[in-house]
Parts: structure tokens; sequence; C-alpha cells
């Protein structure tokens, strides 16, 4: 607070709003620590060396809130200035966390912002009257209205959002001049992209589909843009979709054929491909003539490798293809025009962030990583039947037709572009799109020949943020992709550093039965080899209580699961800590793990007797516990040491030794079995027995001579029970 007491928040807010965009940004980062530090302080009381109660944190936050709202209408503020406003309210008002009840900042800002933000929002850059705004300002805009409309937490407070809208869009609808008519539109434009329920519902005020509509009729080219825009926006859902393509086509159609100016013709195009769109993956909706598509698709690529074009246009033809590429034809054209792939990942990488989402969304349809659902068959015989329509899949939607564009994305410089996209901080890169990019790196580490390519160039360290800020889908799907990469790569290397413990937490979150059973497969599988690497790695697996999962899948009746669950669990017993759970009385962990050594799935044995190995080696005092488990515990150690497969072999070997080698007492049940025989004969070697078997055999051997229990070759004691 010593700073702004000393600075003045009016001060840094005019620095902050200068042109200088280095200075701009510097500031906008000293307001961002102290916001930081004001919410931080809300959470607790703030006492001062001598007991005393500082003056109350959101006092000043809400001042300074106050100051950040004057600047959004302030005309005096530069564009980027501006857009560091609008990012500042972005990441400080909303809650981190719905759990938390108190969205009082956000009804404040809604309270004392809100018509601030659209005026905002509704300014036509075009028009002399209007603010400095940068190609960014729009959308930042939007993203900030839907967050603020996502933290309202009643029906009440979200219709006051909504009535405060419509009352700014009808004030500047109903004043005569087309001016305002364009600002109103041009706000229901930002609401749609944002709060789409609003949008939608300021849309369906009287008269303004028909303004829209004959505004794009209009001569006037900033008309135009701005109509043809909201018409784009508009056709979102698809009951409007059908109104438009029967009332609005043969107007877009216009525009692009007859239209001098790109600007409009670009605009154009993108209605029509959204409307062509308007089937989504359905084959057999098409809601243009055949070929249709692929001319509009062909034309966007045009634009989109025109480098003469302004960016924003450029970003248009992005947008057009986002919506065309649900055709599979219009994808395989895609991915096989790497001039166009490239111009897209270029963009990408530029400073026009609004066009994040665009790229994500065609690089979704590209890659196919949206969610399929698998209709019931019996219900689409039901469906066909009654006649009604059931989706089709186009053929080159096919497995092996997506494989080869993965190939060929990745060709083109796909992983580059994607690590580009996570770096950015605009509100622009939303949960959506953040979404979009973790299904897209999923979709390009499903062939374990291309890992090693996506963790080459970065694609390991940019799964690392979008597995922890995302949607819920978003995080399971970035966390799939770094349980895929560690299982096939050397996580050392694939993670290095400290950044390989930032690992642990996303993979621990697999582990959920909200998760597909691949999902927790893949994870419990990355996890054994995170566990396998060092001790500190093991007590961040346990710090992320991710033990009583494991323990969980080991019960799991899917037998590659279980199996990887207790693969897991044997490199964790290396901890102390694990130890103590199985060195703890009153469970039957020991009791699954000498179980699970005798059951029929190698793999199952393999882990389950591993885990016992180590864990009677490390604590000798679980030995004596083991005839206590189950009374067929020595058949399941004889046939471990008869197993043909040498790992089985090698366990029991160890297991027995360690248990001879525990008490006296147990040598002596062991040498009185059939034990002593398969001993001698593992011993003695052959070509079917390991060097290291062997030795170990005899070390168990000698054990038993020294105890007294056998008699060696010269003929000394066999047995204290038998006659020499």
């Amino acid at each position: 607070m010593a700073i702004v007491n000393e600075l003045g928040m009016e001060q840094l807010c005019t620095v902050m709003g200068s042109g200088a965009s280095t200075v701009s940004l510097a500031a906008c980062h000293l307001l961002q620590v102290m916001f930081e530090a004001l919410t931080e302080g809300m959470k607790r009381e703030v006492r001062g060396k001598d007991e005393a109660i500082l003056p109350e944190p959101s006092k000043e936050l809400r001042s300074m809130l106050g100051h950040l709202l004057g600047m959004l209408t302030a005309s005096n503020v530069s564009g980027p200035g501006r857009d560091s406003a609008i990012n500042l309210l972005v990441k400080q008002v909303p809650r981190k966390s719905l759990k938390n009840p108190d969205n009082s900042l956000t009804l404040s800002v809604i309270d004392q912002g809100l018509k601030k933000i659209l005026e905002v929002a509704g300014t036509v850059v075009e028009l002399s009257e209007g603010l400095p705004l940068t190609d960014n300002t729009h959308m930042s805009c939007s993203v900030l209205l839907s967050k603020l409309y996502d933290d309202l937490k009643s029906e009440k407070e979200r219709e006051n959002f909504y009535k405060l809208c419509e009352e700014y869009v009808q004030q500047h609808f109903s004043q005569s001049g087309l001016n305002a008519k364009l600002r109103a539109i041009q706000t229901v434009s930002a609401l749609l992209q944002g709060p789409s329920d609003v949008g939608n519902r300021t849309l369906e005020m009287s008269g303004m589909m028909d303004a829209v509509i004959s505004l794009c009729a209009s001569e006037d080219v900033t008309h135009q843009q701005v109509a043809v825009e909201a018409l784009i926006h508009a056709a979102g859902k698809a009951k409007r979709a059908s109104f438009i393509t029967a009332n609005g086509v043969a107007l877009l159609k216009d525009l692009y054929k007859k239209s001098e100016n790109d600007r409009i013709r670009v605009r154009a195009l993108v209605g029509l491909c959204k409307l062509g769109s308007a089937g989504g993956t359905d084959f057999s909706m098409k809601q243009f003539a055949e070929g249709s598509t692929l001319k509009l698709a062909k034309q966007c690529r045009k634009w989109l490798c025109n480098e003469s074009l302004p960016p924003t246009s450029r970003r248009w033809s992005i947008e057009g293809l986002a919506y065309l590429t649900f055709d599979a034809d219009v994808k395989e054209d895609l991915v096989e025009d790497k001039s166009a792939l490239l111009a897209m990942f270029e963009l990408a990488k530029s400073e026009d962030k609004t066009v994040l989402f665009a790229v994500g969304s065609t690089l979704v349809n590209c890659s196919n990583s949206y969610e399929v659902e698998k209709p019931d068959p019996q219900m689409v015989e039901l469906a066909k039947y009654a006649k009604q329509h059931v989706p089709e899949d186009h053929p080159k939607d096919a497995p092996s037709y997506v494989e080869k564009r993965l190939v060929k994305l990745l060709e083109a410089g796909v992983v580059s572009a994607l690590v580009c996209m996570v770096k950015q901080e605009s509100p622009a890169l939303t949960e959506a799109c953040r979404e979009c990019i973790a299904r897209v790196f999923l979709a390009l580490v499903q062939r374990q020949e291309d890992r090693g390519t996506v963790v080459a160039q970065g694609g390991g360290k940019a799964l690392i943020p979008l597995a922890s800020d995302n949607t819920d889908a978003g995080k399971v799907k970035a966390a799939q992709a770094l349980a895929k990469i560690t299982i096939t790569s050397n996580p050392e290397i694939a993670f290095p550093g400290e950044r390989i413990y930032e690992v642990v937490r996303p993979l621990v979150s697999l582990l959920s039965l909200e998760c597909t059973l691949l999902q927790n497969f893949e994870a419990l599988m990355a996890l054994t080899n995170l566990a396998g690497i060092s001790d500190r790695l093991r007590q961040k697996i346990t710090k992320e209580k991710a033990l009583p999962k494991i323990e969980g899948y080991m019960f799991e009746e899917h037998e590659l699961v279980r199996a990887s669950a207790t693969e897991c669990m044997c490199n964790l017993v290396l901890n102390t800590e694990v130890q103590k759970l199985y060195l703890a009385t009153g469970n039957d962990r020991l009791k699954l793990l000498v179980l699970y050594s005798g059951e029929d799935d190698e793999r199952l044995r393999r882990a389950a007797a591993g885990t016992l190995a180590m864990l009677t080696a490390e604590q000798p005092e679980l030995c004596a516990r083991i005839p206590g488990t189950t009374t067929h515990w020595l058949e399941i150690m004889q046939a471990l040491l008869l197993s043909e497969i040498s790992d089985l072999r090698h366990r029991g070997v160890v297991i027995v030794q360690n248990l001879i080698q525990a008490e006296k007492s147990l040598a002596e049940t062991i040498m009185e079995s059939e034990a002593l025989e398969i001993l001698s004969v593992l011993a003695k070697g052959g070509e079917d027995t390991a060097k290291q078997v062997s030795k170990i055999a005899q070390s168990c051997l000698d054990k038993a001579v020294e105890y007294g229990i056998i008699k060696n070759r010269e003929g000394r004691e066999k047995d204290k029970g038998m006659e020499p």
C-alpha cells in the first residue's frame, strides 16, 4: 500500500494508459502484483507489528478497481493501455475457485462498471468518435463479460446482468442515428462471443435481426462490416442458422461476389462457411450443394496465404476454416496445403491474439480430437425404423486418414505453434482455447513414434500448465498426454530439472473413478516410471495422496489395471513411509501381495513377487508375518521357484533367501518342504538357470547349513531331528 500512497493510483493508471508499450506493460505488472497481494490480504486479518489491525485490504482493492474501470472509457488512454486494464480485470475480479462463496468483487464491478465495459465492447473503431482500441480489445471485452457472467451465483444476479445489458443496447438501438444503432449491434456481437445466453436474448429484441439483415445491404463499408460480423456470431444456434440460411444467404453471397472491399468479402465468406457447417461432422447434413464447402475452403486458404491482406482479414479466413473443417474433405485439402498451414501457424504466433481460438478449433477438427459419442446400435436401428435422422460419419474421418493428417501437421511444425499459443498472456487464451490445445496435443502423442518429436519441440513443457489451468475436460486431456509421454520417454529428459516434479499431480488426478480405465492404466504406468527414478519423486507421489488410490486399483477387476497398480506399488515400497504402511498391523496389505504372487496372471505375479522381495529385504520383521497371511504361502513360494519364467524364479529365490535369513524357524519350515530339493537343483545351475539365481539358491542352502538344519556333503548333520 505504501507504493499506492506514494505514487497514487491515478499516476499508475496514467503510466499504464500511455502509448509507450514497455512502460505501460511494466505498470501493468506492478499493478497485478499489488492486486494479488491485496486479494491475498482479504483472506486473512492483517495485523501490524504492535498487533494493530491495518486498513482493510478490500477497501483499497475496490478503490483500485474503480480507477481501472475509469480507464476503460477515458479517451486519453491508449489502445494497449486499455487492453492491459481489461486484462487485469479478467485476472483479478472473478473468483479463482467456485468453492469460494464470495463473489462480491464481481457484483461490485457489474454495478459500477458493466456499462463502461459495454461501451468499449460496442465501440466501432471506424467511426470518428470512437475510443482508441487494438485488434484484441473486442475479444478481451467478450472474455471479461463471459468471466463476470460465469462468476454469478444465482438466477437473480444473472437476470440483473441481462437487464443492464438490455438497457444499454436498447438505449442506443432506439436512437434515430445510424451510428448509435451500429454501437448497439457491435455490443450484441461482443455479448454473443462472451456470455452467449445474454447475447442471444439481446439479439431477440424487437427489430434487431431485421436491422442486421438490412445493414448488410448498406452501401457503407463500415455498416456492412459491423452487420456481417453480427450475422456470423448470430448463426451459432441451429434454429437461428436456419433463419439466416433462409433470409441471409443470398445477401452474403452477393456481398462475397460483388463487394469490391476484401474486408467485407472475407467476412461474408466466413458467414457462408458458418452456415455451411451447421450440420457439424454429420456427413448426411449438408447445408449447401456438393462441392460448395470445398470452394469456400479454397478461397479461405487463398486469403490466408495472401500477406498483402491486413492481419484481421487473414484472421477471419481462419475463422472460416474453423467452421468448414467439420467436413473431412476440407480437412484433407488443408493438411495437403503446406503453405496454408505455415501461414496459420505464423498467425498463431503473431501479436493478434484473437486468432487463437480459431486456430485451436481448426486443429481440433483436423486431428478429430473432439468428443465423439458412439450411439447405442439398438437406438440407431430404432431411429431408422421410425424414419428419424441418424448422423453419418464421413469416410475420410476413419482412423487411417486421421493418422496421416496428424503426421502432416507434425511435419508442418504444429508443435511449435501450439507451444507459442500456450505462452500467450492474453484474455483471448481462454479455458476453451486451452482445452482445444490440450486435445490436439493428446492426438499428436497417440502414436508412440511421434512422442519424441513432440517432446523435442517443447510439447512436454507446454502440457504442464495446460494440466492445471484449463477446463475439467482439458485438464484430463493434458494429463493423459503427459502420461503417454512419461510411459515411453525418459522422464528425466522429457521433463528436465524441477519440472519432473510438476508432472506428478496431473498424473495422480487421472486416478479417479470419473476417468476411463485407459486413463487410469496410463497414469499408473507413468507413475511407475517416475517412482523408479528417485526417492524424492516417491515422496512427491505419496505427498499428493496417491497411495490410497493406487491401493484401490490393486483390487480392480481389469487385469492390466490391477497389474500396473501393483507394479507402481513395487517401485513405491523403496520409500520408508510406504514400508511403514506394510509394517502396520490390522490390515491385509501383505496378504494381498502373497496371494497375488500365486495368481495365474504373469505380469501381476511378477509385480507382487517383486514387491514382496523388496519389502522382505528392507523390513526383515515382515518375514515372520508371511506364514500367517495364508495357509498356502509355502506352495506359492515353491511355485515361484519352479516357474519357467526366469524373472519369477529370481524373485522367488530372493524372497526365500530373505525368509531364511530373517528367522531360523522359517528356515526350518522351508527346508522341511519340497523347497529344499528345488533349491538344490537351482544351486547346481544349468542351461535354464541364471547364474544369479544359482548363487542365491546356494546362499539359502549355506544359511541352512549354518543354522544346522541340513548337512553338507562332508557328512555333517542334515537335520536336527534326524539321526546321523
